[in-house]
């Protein structure tokens, strides 16, 4: 378990303590961990050093403090990610095209992973998806938007990379918050939802076939489709 401290830095030790049991495994997502009076106890350090050890990994995101309850480490972290990522975004001058970009990689290969990595569930989940995508041609264009978000974020789950799945699912936040709508304007250009159902219907089938080949194929056509839209667009 924990092990004392003797350092001038004591909160900094709390901490490197409390990674090295989750790289360890001793912690994993959703553990509780010890009130602070045992944390104190374990690590013969003061209750304020405690206290600012875990205020420090609030803020960075690797635990939530519940009032009344105690600490434990989060089991999601995709929220983390978009705050940074957006303000570095912003600080090195960088423009859509890069989102995009990067977008596109990570799709791309996400399609051609789950193409491999597929479960029977998952793909009967994703068959789901894409006939509600499909017979969505009536609905209002959010509830398209939101389909369509579901079944590119349902592609990178399926991927079985856990880190594609988090940062993919940050960048799509950065592209709609970049690129106010971006979905919304694509879906109601007209022609536009038909050829959505056609490219999105593909994506599926290559995956079903359990083709990477195909399946990447389909997915970077479709989002070459979206890029060139898009790039006639202002933000």
């Amino acid at each position: 378990m924990f092990s004392p401290i003797k350092s001038t830095k004591v909160y900094e030790q709390v901490i490197d303590q409390i990674k090295n049991m989750i790289d360890q495994g001793t912690l994993k997502k959703g553990d509780k961990l010890p009130s602070e009076r045992s944390l104190v106890q374990q690590l013969e350090v003061s209750r304020a050093s405690i206290r600012e050890a875990l205020r420090a990994l609030e803020v960075i995101g690797l635990i939530e403090c519940r009032q009344g309850e105690g600490s434990y480490i989060k089991t999601s972290f995709q929220d983390n990610l978009f705050e940074p990522l957006s303000i570095m975004f912003m600080l090195e001058g960088s423009n859509q095209e890069e989102i995009w970009e990067l977008r596109k990689i990570m799709e791309v290969e996400a399609a051609g992973l789950a193409a491999k990595r597929i479960t029977g569930g998952q793909l009967n989940e994703l068959s789901e998806i894409t006939k509600r995508f499909m017979k969505s041609e009536g609905e209002a264009e959010a509830v398209t938007a939101e389909i369509d978000k579901e079944f590119h974020y349902k592609i990178a789950e399926c991927s079985g990379n856990v880190l594609i799945f988090d940062i993919l699912k940050t960048v799509a936040t950065l592209v709609d918050h970049f690129i106010k709508d971006a979905r919304k304007l694509i879906i109601v250009h007209e022609g536009n939802k038909e050829i959505l159902f056609s490219q999105h219907n593909e994506i599926y089938l290559s995956i079903e076939r359990h083709s990477s080949v195909e399946a990447r194929k389909a997915m970077r056509i479709h989002l070459d489709f979206a890029n060139k839209y898009k790039s006639e667009r202002t933000i």
